[in-house]
């Protein structure tokens, strides 16, 4: 359960940040030129995309936390991407990795549950 409100919380804060600009001052220092190049716009519509993103994935994880967990995991995936071509960030990277496990890990405790649920007999 604690995991389920950390990914939901978290991904919705940093997508409305992306917005308010309050944790950092600037959120497109850790957008790799490689991705900009092909997202439409300005690295700052990218970012409000990104914030878009981000509060839908933690949408999906509060209502599907399998899912959810996946996708958490995945966008992780693209962010760690994102930090090791921009370079100099790599502790950030390594942070997100331990959180695309623990996303990982979510996703298949959710699934384990869901299973479980079906092999309780109804009464």
């Amino acid at each position: 359960m604690v995991m389920r409100i950390v990914f939901t919380v978290a991904p919705i804060l940093f997508g409305l940040d992306k917005f308010a600009g309050v944790l950092t001052d600037d959120w497109t220092r850790y957008l790799a030129t490689e991705f900009n190049d092909v997202i439409p716009g300005s690295a700052s519509d990218a970012m409000h995309l990104v914030g878009i993103v981000e509060i839908a994935a933690g949408l999906v994880v509060a209502v599907t936390p399998r899912f959810g967990g996946l996708l958490v995991a995945a966008w992780l995936g693209g962010i760690i991407l994102s930090l090791l071509l921009v370079g100099g960030y790599g502790d950030i990277a390594l942070r997100d990795f331990g959180l695309l496990a623990v996303a990982v890990a979510l996703s298949r405790l959710a699934s384990a549950q869901a299973g479980s649920r079906r092999l309780v007999p109804e009464a």
